[in-house]
């Protein structure tokens, strides 16, 4: 296997998505903790291009980008798979990572970093977006099916950063009301052990998330 390092962040959820694809397929590794308010210069050199966590460092090679480095722990290490064998299910798999990624979690961004009028229309961009991520999960117990998979680790970020985006930002979006199905698999999704281990505090993440969204306002209202 050879030497294993991760430049990560215990709250990021971006960082603890790839933790629990390490954890899930039973690699050992070791996990190096980045301020992200004061970037080392450990991150700088392996990441020169986004300066951005997570880094994958395997003997000495930095791999960047969550989904990037899900997908190389997939091909490394085959034990415990985490995305589908049958290449058509794996490419459904890759377009609806890019969909949660690209167009759920960004509207969701825009609204907790906006308000107002601005943050009313982040609002019905998101509603979209997860109505069909909603409709996507209908009938399934995990986006694989009965098992955590790739899908679930990709939008990890919907249980229990949404809710806690939600607390920050007086825009709550994820109920059994609005979508029954979403909300379903996230209650499945944390019951699970190794899921568990690894989640921050939710006080730790209102408090950081609390600051974050107040400096961002701060910033935007001094352009």
């Amino acid at each position: 296997m050879g030497e294993l390092k991760l430049i990560g962040n215990s709250i990021s959820f971006f960082s603890i998505r790839v933790e629990w694809a390490l954890k899930f397929k039973g690699i050992e590794y070791e996990f190096i903790e980045e301020d992200l308010t004061n970037k080392s210069p450990l991150l700088l050199k392996y990441n020169p291009v986004h300066k951005k966590i997570p880094v994958l460092l395997h003997n000495g090679k930095p791999i960047a980008e969550s989904l990037v480095i899900l997908e190389y722990i997939e091909e490394t290490w085959k034990v415990n798979p985490l995305l589908p064998e049958d290449p058509y299910e794996k490419a459904k798999a890759r377009f609806w990572a890019k969909f949660i990624d690209e167009k759920c979690f960004s509207s969701v961004r825009s609204i907790f970093i906006s308000q107002g009028e601005e943050q009313e229309k982040a609002v019905e961009s998101a509603l979209e977006t997860l109505k069909i991520l909603d409709e996507e999960i209908k009938g399934k117990k995990f986006f694989g099916g009965e098992s955590i998979g790739y899908l679930d680790l990709v939008a990890s970020w919907i249980s229990p950063w949404l809710p806690v985006f939600g607390e920050c930002s007086g825009v709550n979006l994820l109920s059994a009301e609005r979508f029954p199905y979403l909300y379903a698999w996230s209650e499945d999704f944390i019951k699970v052990d190794a899921i568990k281990e690894k989640l921050p505090p939710r006080e730790q993440l209102v408090a950081r998330y609390s600051a974050r969204r107040k400096s961002l306002l701060a910033v935007a209202e001094n352009k």
